[in-house]
C-alpha cells in the first residue's frame, strides 16, 4: 500500500482552483486570427477533404434531410398531441393521411375552427376550454385512435432515426479520420523532407505533438468551422422564422438580447486565443520532455537523476494542466454569462406568451397554414412550440458561442500544423534533374563552405577533396572539425552555402534527391535498431533484399556467427533499440545494413568504435575485398582503422590541412597528421592503462 501511495500524483493542495488564473504577461502572444485568416485556414483543409468529396456530400445530405424531417415531425406531433388528442380538434387532411384514418376525422372546413374560436373570444376560460361544435370535435374513441397511431409513428420514427443516426455517426467518423490521415501523412512527409538544419534546432517532442495532436484538429475544424456552424445557423434561422411566424414582437425581443451576446463575444475572443496558445505550447513542451526523458533513460539511471527529471516533469505537467484548465474555465464562465442572458429572454417572453394565450390572440401567420396544421390562435400547442423555439434560439446562440470559442483553440492548433507544412525546404529538387551517372567514377567537394543557421562561424571553409572508385578514403580530425558535416553534404541532407559537391563532375543539386540517397549507404556510430528481427533490421532500407543477400552482408560485417548463435538466428527479435545485443554487435548489424544495399558509395562513421582489435581487422579486410569497385569513406579517429586507407584527409576547423597515405603523412615529423596521430596514441595508451 505504501508503494502505491508513493506513486500518487501531485497532492490536490498543490492544485488550487484559481491559482494563476489571471492572464500573465509571460503568456505567449498568439498571432491575431481575424475572420479572413480563419477562413483562409479553413480553405486550406480542402486538399485533404477533396478525395472524400462524394462521401461529404452524402453525409451532408443525410444530416440536412434528418434535420428537416425532425423539424416537420416536431410541429405535426405537437399539434396532434396538444390540439387533437387533448382538446379534440379534428384533423387536417394531411394529418389524416399520415395517420391512415378516414374522412370522419377530418374537419369540414380548415378555417371553421379558427372562426369558431374567434366567436368564443371574450368568454370565460382559455382557448383550451373552447367548446367545439359536435361535428368539429373528435369522439373519445377517435382521440384514442389518434393517440395510439401517434405513439406508433413515434416508435417507428425513433427506431429509424436511431439507426440512421448511428450509421451517419459511424460514416462521419470514418470520413473525418480519413481527412486527418491525409493531413497527418502530408505533415510527416514534410517533416522528413526538411533539412537536418531544421531538425537540429527543433525539439522532437514538438514535431511529434504537431503531427499527432495538432493535425487532429482538422477534424474538429471541419466539424466546428464548417459543418456545425452551417447546421446551427440553419437551426437558428429556422427558429427565428418560426418566432416571426407566430409574432414579430418576440423576434424583436430576441434581437435585443443579441446585443450583449455580440459584445461579450468580441471582448472575450482575444483572451481565448491567448489561453489556447498557452495550452498548446505547454502540452508541446510536456511531450518534448517525455520524449527526451525516455530517450535518455539509461543516462538518467547511471547518473541517478531520476528525482531531478521527475521534478521537471511535475512542473511541466502542472503547467500543462493549468493551461488547459484556465482555457476551459474561461469558456465555462463565458457560456454561463450567455446562458443567463438567454434565460432572461425565455422567462420574460413566457409571461407575454401566457397573456396572449389567455386573450386567445391570433397568431401572425397561423391562419395561412391552418389547412396543414392548427396554429391559428394562441393556445397550449402554440405556446409550447413558441417557447421551444425561443429556447432553441437561446440554445443555438449558446452553441454558436461554444463553437466560436472552440474555433479559437482549433485554429491556433491548425495554424501550428500548417506552420510545419509551410516551413521552407532548404534542400529542393531540380526542375530538370540530370540522370544519375553510372558507373560512379569519383566524388568531389569543390571549394565548399557551410555554416549552420544562427551560427556566425562556418563549419566548413573552402574545403576541397576528391575520392576515386575502388579506393578507401579516411577522413580524420578532432571532434567538431566538420567530418560528419561533409558526409551530410554528400547525402544532400544540407546544401553547401558556397561551392559544390559533385559526382562524376555533376553537382548534386542537379540530380534527383532520391537518386543521390539511394546510391549512398551509411553505417552510423550511433546505431539505430528497431524492435524487429535481425533480418529485418539488416534489410531496413534495402527494399526486397533476399535472405541470401542479408546473410552475405552479415558475413562481410563479421556478424553471421553471433547472429546464428541467437535463439532464433536471423529471426530473433532484437527488442527496443536492439537491447539484446552488445554495443559491438549492434555496430556490426549497422555495417551489415549498409553493405546489403550494395551502393556504389559507402560511408562508415566510426565503423569500428565499439569493436575489439580482432573483429575490427576482420571487418576492415572484408570491406576492402568487397568494395573493390566502390568509393568507401571512413570517418574515424582510430589509427588502426586508417592504416590501410588509400587516402587520409585531416580536417582542422573545417579545412583539410593534409592529405596522403598513412606512410606519407607519418613521414612528415613536423606535419599536422603526425601531431594528431601522436595525440591519439597517447589517448589510447591512457585509455588502456585506465
Amino acid at each position: 500500500m505504501s508503494q502505491l501511495q508513493n506513486l500518487r500524483p501531485t497532492n490536490l493542495k498543490d492544485l488550487p482552483l484559481l491559482d494563476g488564473y489571471s492572464l500573465e504577461t509571460s503568456d505567449p502572444d498568439p498571432p491575431r486570427l481575424p475572420l479572413l485568416t480563419m477562413l483562409k485556414l479553413a480553405l486550406r483543409t480542402w486538399p485533404y477533404m477533396r478525395p472524400l468529396l462524394k462521401h461529404l456530400i452524402v453525409l451532408l445530405a443525410l444530416a440536412g434531410a434528418g434535420m428537416l424531417t425532425g423539424m416537420a415531425g416536431l410541429f405535426v406531433g405537437a399539434d396532434l398531441l396538444l390540439n387533437k388528442v387533448l382538446i379534440g380538434e379534428k384533423l387536417q387532411p394531411l394529418q389524416a393521411t399520415v395517420l391512415f384514418v378516414d374522412n370522419e376525422y377530418v374537419t369540414a372546413d380548415p378555417q371553421q375552427l379558427g372562426e369558431s374560436q374567434d366567436n368564443n373570444k371574450g368568454s370565460a376560460g382559455t382557448s383550451n376550454n373552447v367548446e367545439l361544435e359536435p361535428d368539429e370535435q373528435l369522439t373519445d374513441e377517435q382521440r384514442r385512435t389518434v393517440r395510439n397511431r401517434l405513439i406508433l409513428w413515434g416508435i417507428v420514427g425513433g427506431v429509424i432515426g436511431t439507426l440512421i443516426g448511428l450509421g451517419s455517426w459511424y460514416y462521419g467518423t470514418w470520413i473525418w479520420q480519413s481527412v486527418n490521415q491525409n493531413l497527418r501523412v502530408a505533415m510527416m512527409e514534410r517533416a522528413e523532407s526538411l533539412s537536418l538544419r531544421f531538425h537540429d534546432q527543433a525539439r522532437v517532442g514538438d514535431a511529434i505533438f504537431r503531427v499527432y495532436q495538432d493535425s487532429a484538429m482538422i477534424v474538429n475544424v471541419i466539424e466546428g468551422a464548417i459543418i456545425s456552424p452551417i447546421f446551427t445557423a440553419f437551426a437558428l434561422l429556422t427558429a427565428f422564422a418560426v418566432v416571426i411566424f407566430f409574432d414579430p414582437l418576440i423576434a424583436g425581443f430576441a434581437l435585443i438580447a443579441a446585443v450583449p451576446f455580440v459584445l461579450l463575444l468580441i471582448r472575450s475572443t482575444r483572451r481565448i486565443q491567448r489561453r489556447a496558445l498557452a495550452n498548446r505550447v505547454a502540452n508541446s513542451d510536456l511531450t518534448s520532455h517525455i520524449q527526451e526523458s525516455f530517450t535518455a533513460v539509461k543516462v538518467l539511471k547511471v547518473n541517478g537523476s531520476e528525482s531531478q527529471i521527475h521534478e521537471q516533469f511535475e512542473t511541466d505537467s502542472k503547467r500543462a494542466l493549468d493551461a488547459a484548465y484556465h482555457l476551459r474555465l474561461d469558456m465555462v464562465l463565458l457560456t454561463l454569462a450567455i446562458a443567463f442572458i438567454g434565460g432572461i429572454l425565455v422567462i420574460g417572453t413566457e409571461y407575454v406568451l401566457a397573456f396572449w394565450v389567455i386573450e386567445e390572440r391570433e397568431t401572425f401567420l397561423g391562419a395561412a397554414v391552418a389547412a396543414l396544421i392548427g396554429f391559428a390562435i394562441w393556445n397550449l400547442a402554440t405556446f409550447e412550440i413558441a417557447r421551444g423555439r425561443l429556447e432553441g434560439l437561446a440554445g443555438s446562440a449558446r452553441y454558436l458561442l461554444g463553437i466560436w470559442m472552440r474555433l479559437q483553440d482549433l485554429f491556433i492548433a491548425l495554424r501550428r500544423a500548417f506552420e510545419l507544412l509551410d516551413t521552407p525546404l532548404e534542400v529542393t529538387e531540380s526542375m530538370n534533374p540530370d540522370a544519375y551517372p553510372q558507373p560512379i567514377q569519383s566524388i568531389s567537394w569543390n571549394n565548399v563552405s557551410f555554416a549552420y543557421r544562427d551560427e556566425t562561424s562556418s563549419v566548413l571553409t573552402n574545403l576541397s577533396l576528391s575520392a576515386e572508385a575502388g579506393t578507401v578514403t579516411a577522413i580524420v580530425g578532432a571532434t567538431g572539425s566538420g567530418k560528419s558535416t561533409m558526409m551530410s553534404l554528400l547525402l544532400r541532407l544540407f546544401d553547401p552555402d558556397e561551392g559544390e559537391v559533385s559526382i562524376n563532375g555533376i553537382d548534386l543539386r542537379d540530380l534527383r534527391i532520391a537518386d543521390v540517397r539511394q546510391n549512398c549507404a551509411i553505417a552510423l556510430q550511433k546505431n539505430v535498431l528497431f524492435n524487429e528481427t535481425v533480418a529485418n533490421n539488416i534489410a531496413f532500407g534495402a527494399g526486397r533484399a533476399s535472405r541470401a543477400d542479408i546473410e552475405r552482408a552479415a558475413e562481410i560485417a563479421n556478424a553471421d556467427s553471433f547472429i546464428r548463435a541467437l535463439d532464433r538466428g536471423y529471426d530473433t527479435e532484437l527488442g527496443e533499440r536492439g537491447g539484446k545485443l552488445s554495443a559491438g554487435q549492434r555496430q556490426r548489424i549497422s555495417i551489415a545494413r549498409a553493405v546489403v544495399r550494395d551502393t556504389p558509395i559507402l560511408i562508415l562513421d566510426e565503423p569500428t568504435a565499439s569493436l575489439d582489435a580482432r573483429n575490427e581487422q576482420r571487418v576492415l579486410a572484408n570491406l576492402a575485398a568487397w568494395g573493390t569497385d566502390k568509393i568507401i569513406l571512413m570517418i574515424t579517429h582510430r589509427l588502426s582503422t586508417i592504416r590501410n586507407a588509400d587516402q587520409i584527409a585531416l580536417l582542422e576547423n573545417g579545412r583539410i590541412v593534409e592529405t596522403g597515405t598513412y606512410a606519407e603523412l607519418t613521414q612528415r615529423p613536423d606535419g599536422r597528421f603526425s601531431t594528431f596521430a601522436q595525440s591519439e596514441l597517447t589517448r589510447d595508451s591512457l585509455d588502456s592503462s585506465s
